[in-house]
């Protein structure tokens, strides 16, 4: 593993109003590694990865993506600069066939494909997924589940050296958590560095080499899922009360 970190997030502070939804975060991400992002509902976690990802203009702080800063950058600039991204809450284009929702990913990459090669690479990557046999179906008959398949073959049409997924495995039935898990530490094998929030810790401690615990918009914790999930902070911040 290189000793020089993909992503640096340094002294990150986001405000709405009197809120500090991130409050001087910072931490690193290897290349080649899966980081979970823990923390509470409202801890701030969704808000750093719209931060990372250019979705939110940040307020105070630095990001920087192989040494290069993106902070501040328009999100389009950011995904060619091999950063992509799931939502929380699905975002996929509901006009559009499962395919045309991929080549539009591919469209936009750093390394854009069109005709031929573009239908192809799409076909590949919704098979990937799981969704080989649903290339021509609108989304909008697609599964909740299906879809977020889909919200991630777009996310991998963009060729991201740093994905980031935003609860991608919420809400999965244990066979999906199963294959949802294995694709997850595929996408790693394939070169992928993974930024990950998530609150279903048996993905956590399968996937993840490191967590980084946030509360109230700070980072209260770092190190091995096991280390940070016994931490007493940690097991506060989730369960309250001094003797949780």
């Amino acid at each position: 593993m290189s000793a020089a970190p993909l992503l640096e997030i340094d002294g990150l502070t986001r405000r709405f109003g009197g809120l500090v939804a991130a409050d001087a975060v910072s931490f690193a991400v290897n290349p080649g590694e899966i980081v979970g992002l823990l923390g509470p509902n409202g801890s701030g976690k969704t808000t750093v990865l719209n931060l990372i990802s250019g979705a939110l203009s940040l307020h105070a702080g630095s990001i920087r993506l192989q040494g290069n800063a993106i902070g501040g950058l328009a999100p389009h600039r950011i995904a060619r600069r091999g950063v992509a991204r799931t939502f929380q809450l699905v975002r996929v284009l509901p006009s559009l066939t499962a395919r045309e929702n991929v080549l539009a990913g591919l469209a936009f990459g750093a390394q854009p494909l069109w005709g031929r090669d573009a239908d192809s690479r799409a076909g590949a990557l919704l098979e990937r997924v799981g969704l080989g046999g649903r290339t021509d179906t609108l989304t909008t008959e697609l599964t909740y589940i299906d879809q977020k398949r889909l919200e991630l073959a777009r996310a991998l049409a963009l060729q991201p050296r740093l994905l980031l997924l935003d609860e991608w495995l919420a809400g999965l039935n244990p066979t999906e958590l199963r294959d949802g898990i294995a694709l997850v530490r595929s996408l790693r094998g394939a070169g992928i560095t993974i930024l990950m929030v998530e609150h279903v810790m048996d993905a956590i401690r399968s996937l993840c080499d490191r967590c980084v615990v946030m509360n109230a918009g700070k980072r209260i914790a770092e190190g091995t899922p096991d280390a940070v999930l016994a931490d007493p902070e940690v097991v506060r911040a989730y369960l309250g009360g001094d003797d949780a």
